[in-house]
């Protein structure tokens, strides 16, 4: 896992500054994109793919993510031994905990928690923000708000 310290860094980058593959339109969203490349997630479709660059590839897609997490649930139902992981925040009938699937609803996002905050790519602002999740619930209106957890692939 990152430290802390190191997620810090990232605050206030644009994706332009994390990707060196080229892969940052403003209109794309980057949450998976930024998780990724912190995280090293090269599964799936990556921005290598879709880029023009010779960087190390990062995943794109939040439903592939969650998928991969050995451990998913509801947000509210986080376990407290649970200190870092990834943090979901889309409709909740877009989640199908026991299929442990996601469907691909227009608003989801993904961002990194850990001891108490969530770092993750803030499309609107055009750069990685570090928030409470209770701010970070806040990034797509209700009901598109619903919040989940997963351990880290």
């Amino acid at each position: 896992m990152i430290a802390q310290h190191q997620l810090d860094g990232y605050v206030g980058k644009s994706i332009g500054e994390i990707c060196q593959n080229g892969y940052a339109s403003p209109t794309d969203d980057h949450g998976a994109h930024f998780v990724s490349h912190v995280l090293g997630y090269q599964f799936g479709v990556t921005c290598q793919m879709m880029g023009n660059g010779k960087g190390a590839g990062a995943t794109l897609r939040v439903h592939e993510m969650f998928r991969r997490c050995p451990s998913i649930g509801v947000w509210s139902l986080r376990p407290s031994s649970l200190h870092a992981c990834l943090v979901f925040t889309l409709r909740a009938s877009s989640v199908n905990l026991a299929g442990r699937t996601m469907g691909n609803a227009p608003r989801k996002h993904v961002g990194i928690f850990q001891r108490g905050f969530i770092w993750h790519y803030s499309n609107a602002l055009g750069r990685v923000v570090k928030q409470a999740p209770p701010q970070f619930a806040r990034c797509h209106p209700s009901p598109d708000n619903a919040m989940f957890y997963g351990s880290l692939p």
